[in-house]
């Protein structure tokens, strides 16, 4: 395991500036990260409280950009009674968590690559250096309903890759994820966690012991703030960290429409080496693997060291890299829609609105505005969308989830 520095002290103008956006925005906000291309962080805190734009260059040089900006306004205000105090945050930070900013010498700089969607800081709780562990790290995802095969491969591996001093990087969930941290634990290697809720908060709750393990001997991380509880999209959004902080990313076993193949699109994107492991060819637990080796010219490997052949000569950049990182573009071999729409098949913020719908009961617009982060009329609009895909019904004072049928995605983590 490589140390972690020593703690900061107390947090800078920035690093408050910079927890406090964690609280106010989602992850992967385009909004967010153009203006801090432009401003300090704290300039912009001060104009969301102030409900004013911020003046310069670039600040909605446009009326189409300005009314963006102004949406957007509107939607991080409307999370500001969750901000914590300064005091508040810093306690946060004293109690076994820390924070890590870009300007940081733990941030790692592939994350750079994300350009506009880069995280506006990291939450972390554990006993490795981020960056020092990144340099040489493979991040492993798969299916939570993995089966034996996957499981015992996903060990296998990375077992074989913590003996050979390389972090492996997953998710924490149910599965494969768990499957690689658990390999990586038994040979006293360095693994990562990369979350889509709090690092205080154990999801599931079913690896609380196993999020503990990973503190000690590794780091759990993400970018949402302590307390913040998972959402089916944040799943999503999260995976994009996962594959910019490595070298190279694996599926090992994922099914046709597997959320670990999200991750995969990332790395590709990213330019990061692809592998999948090959399964059965009656399982469809291995659909999604065979799929991404044959359309997506993803490469077979089947243990350690061909994963480790792969990446050796890749090191991730500590450089900003001056691409921005925008709507992903259609994936090679990718087939045509299903013929009823599925969670999978919405833009954006028509998934950031029916991930704001309890799992029970109704909701009202503006309860789902602000759980959504965004704005009335955005709602409105995603409100339709997905009344007519048979998402969301109609119901008194209100709106409420549909009984799963028609239109229900698959696994999204």
């Amino acid at each position: 395991m490589i140390p972690v520095a020593s703690p900061r002290a107390e947090l800078s103008e920035d690093h408050l500036a910079r927890a406090a956006l964690t609280y106010l925005a989602e992850p992967g906000d385009l909004a967010l990260g153009a203006l801090l291309g432009i401003c300090e962080p704290a300039e912009v805190v001060a104009a969301i409280k102030a409900d004013m734009l911020p003046t310069g260059p670039g600040c909605g040089d446009n009326p189409a950009g300005r009314r963006a900006l102004e949406r957007a306004l509107g939607r991080w205000r409307a999370r500001l009674p969750g901000l914590p105090g300064q005091e508040g945050i810093a306690g946060t930070c004293r109690d076994g968590i820390r924070l890590v900013c870009p300007a940081d010498p733990e941030w790692p700089g592939g994350l750079d690559q994300l350009g506009l969607a880069r995280p506006y800081a990291l939450w972390l709780r554990g006993n490795a250096d981020l960056r020092l562990s990144c340099l040489h790290s493979v991040s492993m995802v798969g299916s939570r309903a993995a089966s034996g095969y996957g499981e015992h491969v996903a060990g296998e591996i990375a077992a074989g890759l913590g003996e050979r001093g390389w972090a492996v990087v997953s998710g924490g969930a149910y599965g494969i994820d768990a499957a690689a941290h658990r390999g990586a634990l038994a040979t006293g290697g360095t693994t990562i966690a990369v979350l889509a809720c709090g690092v205080d908060y154990p999801y599931p709750a079913g690896h609380a012991e196993l999020f503990a393990a990973i503190g000690a001997q590794g780091l759990v991380v993400s970018e949402w703030p302590p307390g913040r509880h998972p959402a089916r999209l944040r799943f999503l959004v999260r995976n994009r960290t996962i594959a910019a902080l490595t070298c190279g990313t694996v599926i090992v076993e994922a099914g046709e429409r597997s959320g670990a193949l999200n991750t995969a699109r990332h790395a590709a994107e990213l330019g990061r080496p692809l592998m999948a492991v090959p399964g059965p060819v009656t399982s469809a637990q291995s659909t999604g693997c065979h799929r991404i080796i044959r359309d997506w010219g993803a490469t077979c490997v089947t243990r350690a060291a061909d994963i480790i052949e792969m990446v050796s000569p890749v090191s991730v950049p500590d450089a900003l890299a001056p691409a921005s990182y925008r709507d992903p573009a259609p994936v090679p071999g990718r087939t045509t829609a299903d013929p009823a729409p599925s969670r999978d098949d919405l833009d954006h913020d028509s998934a950031k609105v029916l991930d704001a719908f309890p799992a029970r009961g109704r909701v009202g617009t503006s309860t789902i505005a602000v759980e959504a982060g965004v704005d009335l009329d955005t709602v409105l609009r995603c409100l339709g969308l997905l009344a007519g895909g048979g998402f969301i019904e109609r119901c008194d004072r209100g709106w409420r989830l549909r009984k799963p049928g028609r239109g229900w995605g698959h696994d999204a983590t």
